[in-house]
């Protein structure tokens, strides 16, 4: 089957008619509802641990619960062609959505009423939380991707990632600051399930995207275009080489910012002099608008310099990002250090997210796009993720520092997989630009 190219060559709309589409404002609500769980069982809920007395190396385990995210590809058929018994008037998308949503809530409550006292069922709830919650990222990708045209992506995108990352300050820094208030955390996480009542609200109202779905006759048949087709046809059309290695740098290039996103920094802003207040403030409020700005920065970058040249650039500059924490442990509580190196994290991590999501995006073949898209990005996170769980274990036995240095040499061969494949594809035919 021939590769589709990277880009359509449909008209564009106006940047007004883009980012005034009905869409626009449903996907900003999508993305706060997207945002909120994610810190509430990683960074967030790590600091709750610590101050049950949990030990880190525990505290990184349990708050990788989030690894639910990289695996999500595992359960993605299901969405695309199995409805939800109970949801069945709200259609495929918004059912599965809805479900995902009420779980979520239902999940918080559970935390908040369990509390880590009893931790075996404490960690049951919070992996429900991790699951539906990526669950609702597998109904929102392929929502968005339904409900308008490759030209009016972009801006679907942009709204969703503001959203997202208000979904963040929620979880992050408002949380954190309202714990150093003594406000109790079973109930910040009261509160944070009364947070979902909005997007629920939004999927009750928004409409379904208007695709028609064939039913397959049979089992095997159903079995085979909702699971077989979506992985076997990356291989079929790249070939196996080139495949494997398109993968092998897919696992590789976010090592280091996904390593140090689960409940290793928690511990280690504390343990360099911060309260909670501080570091809601700085990495929380501050480190999301400067990821907001990022963001529109690696748009740019793409507008530019496409795709290809513009996540190169970044692979580099982002991952080499984490060696400013060395930086920061040479100036013990220092609030003006905190924040340079908050700085060029969160810009460099903003930045990198469009190229991310243009290059995955050029990779998948449209008659498998939620499957194939759910794939691939739980494979950008997989590694990173895997290293975050060993966290504790791993700053423990070598110090903050050397974990850090650790998580940047992921680089290195992520770097060779690149310019190999770039190669591979050039001389393909492919727009590797």
């Amino acid at each position: 089957m021939p590769t589709e190219p990277a880009a359509a060559a449909a008209p564009r709309s106006s940047i007004w008619q883009a980012f005034t589409q009905p869409a626009a404002g449903t996907m900003a609500v999508f993305g706060f509802s997207s945002g909120l769980p994610f810190l509430l069982v990683a960074g967030t809920l790590a600091f709750w641990l610590k101050e049950r007395g949990v030990v880190l190396s525990e505290i990184t385990m349990i708050a990788s619960a989030g690894m639910t995210y990289a695996l999500k590809f595992l359960w993605a058929p299901l969405l695309d062609h199995w409805r939800v018994p109970g949801f069945r008037k709200l259609g495929q998308r918004r059912g599965w959505l809805l479900l995902a949503q009420l779980a979520v809530a239902a999940g918080l409550l559970a935390m908040a009423w369990l509390t880590p006292a009893r931790l075996p069922v404490f960690i049951a709830a919070t992996l429900i939380v991790a699951f539906f919650g990526a669950t609702q990222d597998i109904a929102i990708d392929a929502y968005r991707i339904e409900i308008a045209p490759i030209e009016a992506q972009g801006a679907l995108v942009a709204t969703y990632s503001l959203g997202y990352r208000i979904g963040l300050l929620t979880a992050g820094a408002l949380a954190l600051i309202v714990a150093d208030h003594h406000v109790s955390w079973p109930s910040i996480y009261v509160g944070m399930a009364a947070c979902m009542l909005p997007p629920i609200a939004m999927t009750l109202a928004a409409r379904e995207p208007e695709v028609l779905r064939q039913a397959p006759p049979r089992w095997l048949d159903a079995m085979r275009l909702g699971v077989v087709d979506p992985f076997i046809d990356f291989f079929r059309r790249y070939g196996f080489v080139l495949a494997l290695l398109t993968l092998a740098f897919i696992l590789l290039f976010k090592i280091p910012e996904q390593a140090t996103i689960g409940g290793v920094m928690s511990p280690f802003y504390r343990d360099m002099g911060f309260s909670k207040t501080q570091i809601g403030a700085i990495t929380k409020i501050y480190g999301v608008w400067i990821g907001i700005v990022g963001v529109f920065v690696g748009g740019a970058m793409v507008a530019r310099w496409g795709a290809w040249r513009s996540l190169a650039v970044m692979v580099v500059l982002c991952g080499t990002s984490n060696l400013l924490y060395l930086l920061l442990m040479q100036h013990y509580g220092n609030l003006w250090m905190l924040t340079l190196v908050i700085s060029g994290e969160n810009l460099t991590l903003g930045m990198l997210g469009p190229p991310t999501v243009a290059f995955l995006s050029s990779l998948v073949n449209r008659e498998h796009t939620a499957t194939q898209y759910a794939l691939l990005s739980s494979l950008v996170n997989l590694p990173g993720k895997v290293l975050g769980f060993f966290a504790g274990e791993i700053a423990m036995a070598v110090g903050y520092g050397g974990f850090f240095v650790i998580t940047v040499l992921g680089i290195v061969p992520a770097v060779v997989l690149f310019a190999l494949i770039r190669k591979r594809f050039r001389d393909g035919g492919h727009d590797v630009r």
